[in-house]
């Protein structure tokens, strides 16, 4: 795959691409200490912090009877005589290996079947977006230090001239499944976005996919979680969430001005795959 121009074509938007330096257009709603996870913008992002609630309330628990033992062993055996250890009776260690196991079944079984039903009903769940005709398919080559995205034109087909390229600017409708295939074309990046609880390798010379959907219309931020070179930091676009009319508008309209600053002979601005579906 040609590597893509170092800037974007003016063909996809009159707007110039976020400022990767600049403050996030829309503050976060929760302050950067708080020790709740990020907002969730995703239409299933409750899967996945419900199972973080249960797995903090598993730890909290667990800490509390921990210390609690500690304590309780401290203060009712404090002026007892010292004795050399002998393993135990057959009873003791029968008894704590049947809490131990007891313990390990329910905090990971709980954890197990929690995360195996996430991945079943959502990850890994790509019937929603193949099954949905309203879904919106993007390409994105990840490279340093941008996200490239690529989206189909009015025709619906990659590949051809009214395809509409952003830098680090992804637009999607509300309420409305998304499906994002990545690929890098220089090293390991990470693409994150917190808000959606979506985080996807981008790597050379391979696909990978997700999707998501977006819960309501509002800007958030898209980062890279991998350290991907000196200028990693850079690495950072914004994803918005319009209203499904908005969208097809914008569509509409950068689809247009692609065809017309379309370039046949500029062949690194012509990257992409054949859409391949699970």
């Amino acid at each position: 795959m040609a590597e893509s121009p170092a800037l974007p074509p003016s063909s996809s938007s009159d707007a110039a691409p976020p400022d990767a330096q600049a403050p996030l257009a829309v503050p976060p709603a929760r302050g950067a200490w708080s020790l709740s996870p990020p907002e969730n913008a995703s239409a299933t992002g409750d899967r996945i912090d419900a199972l973080l609630a249960t797995n903090h309330g598993f730890d909290i628990a667990l800490a509390a009877v921990m210390l609690g033992w500690l304590l309780l062993a401290v203060v009712r055996f404090r002026g007892a005589r010292k004795v050399s250890p002998d393993g135990g009776t057959r009873r003791s260690r029968a008894w704590v290996l049947g809490l131990a196991l007891g313990v390990f079944g329910v905090v990971d079984g709980t954890l197990f079947l929690g995360s195996e039903g996430y991945l079943r009903d959502v990850l890994w769940n790509f019937r929603v977006p193949t099954e949905d005709p309203r879904t919106v398919r993007i390409q994105i080559n990840a490279h340093q230090w941008s996200w490239e995205a690529r989206y189909a034109g009015a025709d619906g087909a990659f590949g051809t001239k009214d395809d509409v390229v952003t830098w680090n600017d992804l637009r999607v409708p509300a309420g409305v499944p998304v499906w994002v295939q990545l690929v890098s074309t220089d090293v390991v990046h990470g693409f994150s976005l917190p808000a959606f609880r979506v985080k996807l390798d981008a790597i050379p010379g391979r696909v990978n996919q997700t999707w998501f959907q977006a819960a309501r219309e509002g800007a958030w931020e898209a980062a890279c979680y991998q350290h991907c070179g000196t200028s990693h930091y850079r690495m950072r676009g914004m994803l918005t969430a319009l209203s499904p009319e908005a969208y097809a508008a914008w569509l509409r309209e950068a689809g247009l001005k692609a065809v017309q600053g379309y370039d046949p002979d500029d062949t690194a601005a012509h990257w992409g795959w054949v859409w391949r579906t699970p």
